[in-house]
């Protein structure tokens, strides 16, 4: 065991870091703010990100087993890519770009849905000791300060709020609630609510490991799929910042771009936490309802590759074709549509089943 503090209470975990300048954005008082030097400070981080590292080296001294990555690499870049989405703005062909941005802010703000899977004790799940570990405090504010961060929390606006700022400052609140809701529609996120009965259903009649309780093992599936797209989203940062930062595209001098690196550097902690837990998981042993033990590696390793392969193949081409459907749309009645078209596939990738 290291010397670090390994134990925390639910209020720790919450707890914020001393901002002495809340964050705003479009009218929005944001979650995190600036520390009295001006350095921006993610919400509840005061001691959530030391706990992790110290969760991450009390497992390496314990178990002699490097930390669970996906490197970000590992999936294409974001599309649009940014040569391809700078062409649109130039043309000034705007609504594929704010469609994509309505897009990220409403999957964030279904990150929230976490926080109703994590239980009060993960000990009985498993044959070791789980205290003074990550997973041993997921129900004890770790997922709680992930659904904060993505939906907000009180008066304080979350990252979904936050990206919708960021079209909105960028493009000079462009749409309507109506026309919203629209976007979402035809990207496959419309219907209302958060779509967990629906999830959760198709999740039973896929069990890997029906003599797991099912809420654990619910738990630990939603945490790989979240936890590949988190990595995911990194390409999404750095495209967006780079595209919102050109004063000649897009409106704010920055401001968008600003923000989305702030919430770059939020999404940071949701990262580092479910790899810590899923990689103590992963070292220790499952005990089934029946009270057999299964190895945490079958486990871990089983649903870890199931949803890496959702990630990088169903749902990245879900994505991509939604987007190129909107891209198609865009240009469909514009007076130089076919010869932008003919340019923007000419710098990346494109769907041509949606674009007839």
């Amino acid at each position: 065991m290291t010397g670090a503090q390994l134990d925390y209470t639910s209020n720790e975990i919450l707890a914020d870091p001393p901002i002495v300048e809340p964050l705003r954005a479009a009218g929005l008082e944001c979650h995190g703010g600036f520390l009295d030097d001006g350095t921006y400070a993610s919400p509840r981080t005061l001691h959530r990100v030391p706990a992790i590292q110290a969760w991450q080296d009390s497992h390496r001294k314990q178990f002699g087993t490097e930390i669970l990555d996906a490197p970000m690499d590992s999936w294409p870049g974001n599309f649009p890519n940014l040569d391809q989405a700078q062409l649109l703005l130039g043309e000034g062909v705007r609504d594929p770009i704010v469609a994509l941005l309505t897009r990220v802010g409403t999957i964030e703000g279904f990150g929230a849905v976490i926080r109703h899977l994590a239980p009060a004790d993960m000990q009985p799940f498993f044959a070791e000791d789980v205290r003074a570990t990550a997973m041993g405090h997921l129900g004890r504010g770790l997922v709680e300060a992930h659904a904060r961060d993505e939906a907000g929390w009180d008066d304080k606006a979350g990252h979904d709020r936050m990206w919708f700022a960021v079209r909105d400052i960028a493009f000079e609140h462009p749409v309507t609630e109506d026309q919203t809701q629209a976007i979402l529609l035809r990207m496959g996120l419309g219907g209302g609510g958060d779509g967990r009965d629906e999830r959760s259903a198709r999740f039973q009649a896929q069990r890997l490991f029906p003599d797991l309780d099912l809420a654990l093992e619910l738990l630990v599936d939603t945490m790989c799929r979240v936890l590949f797209i988190e990595i995911k989203a990194f390409h999404v940062f750095a495209w967006a910042e780079a595209l919102l930062s050109n004063d000649d595209l897009v409106a704010g001098e920055g401001e968008a771009a600003r923000i989305v690196s702030y919430i770059r550097n939020d999404e940071t902690p949701h990262v580092d936490y479910l790899r810590t837990a899923l990689t103590e998981m992963r070292d220790r042993t499952f005990v089934g309802l029946s009270g057999r033990h299964v190895a945490g590696t079958e486990v871990i390793g089983r649903l870890w590759d199931k949803s890496l392969a959702s990630s990088m193949g169903t749902v990245e081409t879900q994505n991509r074709v939604a987007m190129s459907a909107e891209v198609a749309a865009a240009l469909k009645g514009h007076a130089r549509g076919s010869e932008i078209l003919e340019q923007f596939r000419a710098l990346g990738d494109w769907h041509p089943m949606e674009a007839a």
